[in-house]
């Protein structure tokens, strides 16, 4: 046993010098970010715990994290795509080879904008009461249905697609998932307008529209598992802290129909207590405390779940993560209006740092939706974490044809 782990630690020695020794010969501040980019995929960097066939290393995930801390010390941007890239990571797990080869460097590069045709106005957080119907047409799959609360939906050249292929099984099976086309007749895609003036989400219409039976991702009727993998995947990028960008100062500085990732808070929000003169004050410090502590426990959490996902195993994990990061956004966004007092109930017009924590408590609703709302993360910790008994299901093993819905 420790003769394994010496061999491992020496593995992860070499890989690192390895990657010190290529990042000293390739990396300079300036370089154009595409071209380094595909020298990063291209050298088995971008996803290092890959297969070596597959443009990975075949490392393992603790020298996978590893890798990433060696690209992060000389500022470099690329590596660690296979704890995070959720349209490469699902190709690469249920794809066919056909598929991989295609897909799976362009995805890498960041070339093919993408987005998710999964929740639907009568199925969203219980996904598995999705209608929209794919038939067989000989090599291909004619499509019908709609969608909605889709981000990039207007730039998509390729979404990930859940449809019903078979409404005499029950609603968990019967499901297949696709790499579906966007571009083409029969996609319509209309923005949705948000509580924050925003319009990042859209509903898509889906009308006859066709798909190769060959961008099938995992088996005839099997798509509910090929969905768990793209939902773990998802779930674990919205439970990492993300950077702050300040909202516009006014409504009329944003662009309504820019899906763009939306602000969030300043979560460190100290330099707002310092301006006002409460960092002594211990209630705003105690507050200010929490909060970090909050942040700290979910980056550890959000490192385990993402070494899990790296060894190419879901992570119930990444749902404490997501979860914890949606009450993270909503308390910040709670205490930056707070420490502004009444200068917290202005307009952006009035006071930019009012409509930026506005905004910041707004939006947060958004982590506590998408992705899968806080109530059925609250589900799949009590059930695969904590072991708690699962929520009566009466519909379980019926046809879903027969199955009531709204």
């Amino acid at each position: 046993m420790e003769a394994q782990v010496d061999a491992q630690v020496d593995a992860q020695v070499d890989a690192q010098a390895e990657a010190s020794a290529w990042l000293g010969a390739n990396w300079r501040e300036g370089l154009d970010a595409k071209r380094w980019l595909g020298l990063v995929v291209d050298a088995g960097w971008a996803a290092p715990t890959w297969p070596v066939e597959w443009y990975g290393r075949g490392l393992d995930a603790e020298t996978g994290k590893s890798i990433v801390d060696e690209f992060r010390r000389v500022g470099a941007t690329g590596a660690g795509q296979d704890t995070w890239n959720l349209w490469a990571n699902t190709v690469l797990a249920h794809g066919t080879d056909a598929l991989r080869r295609q897909y799976l460097r362009p995805l890498l590069l960041d070339e093919i904008p993408m987005c998710l045709l999964y929740s639907e106005p009568g199925a969203g957080s219980d996904l598995a009461s999705i209608a929209t119907r794919a038939e067989r047409d000989g090599d291909e799959w004619i499509i019908n249905g709609q969608k909605v609360w889709t981000s990039g939906g207007r730039q998509a050249e390729y979404a990930l697609l859940i449809a019903r292929t078979d409404w005499d099984q029950p609603k968990h099976r019967g499901i297949s998932f696709f790499f579906f086309p966007m571009r083409q007749p029969g996609v319509e895609v209309r923005p949705l307008r948000q509580a924050t003036g925003d319009a990042r989400f859209n509903e898509v219409f889906l009308t006859d529209a066709r798909v190769p039976d060959a961008n099938l991702l995992g088996t005839l009727n099997g798509g509910w598992w090929v969905l768990q993998t793209a939902l773990m995947y998802e779930r674990a990028v919205m439970g990492v802290p993300m950077g702050r960008r300040k909202a516009p100062d006014s409504v009329a500085e944003r662009d309504p129909t820019s899906e763009e990732s939306a602000p969030v808070p300043d979560l460190s929000l100290i330099e707002v207590a310092r301006r006002i003169g409460r960092t002594g004050d211990p209630t705003t410090r105690q507050a200010l405390a929490r909060l970090h502590a909050m942040r700290s426990v979910n980056e550890w959490n959000s490192r385990r779940a993402a070494a899990q996902l790296s060894q190419g195993s879901s992570s119930s994990l990444a749902s404490l993560g997501k979860l914890s990061m949606a009450q993270i956004l909503h308390f910040a966004g709670r205490l930056q209006v707070e420490l502004l007092g009444a200068e917290g109930t202005l307009g952006a017009a009035t006071s930019a740092e009012a409509g930026d924590a506005t905004y910041s408590m707004l939006n947060a609703y958004f982590f506590s939706i998408g992705g899968g709302t806080d109530q059925i993360q609250r589900n799949i910790i009590g059930e695969r974490i904590l072991g708690l008994p699962k929520e009566p299901e009466p519909d379980k093993g019926l046809p879903f044809r027969d199955v009531r819905r709204s």
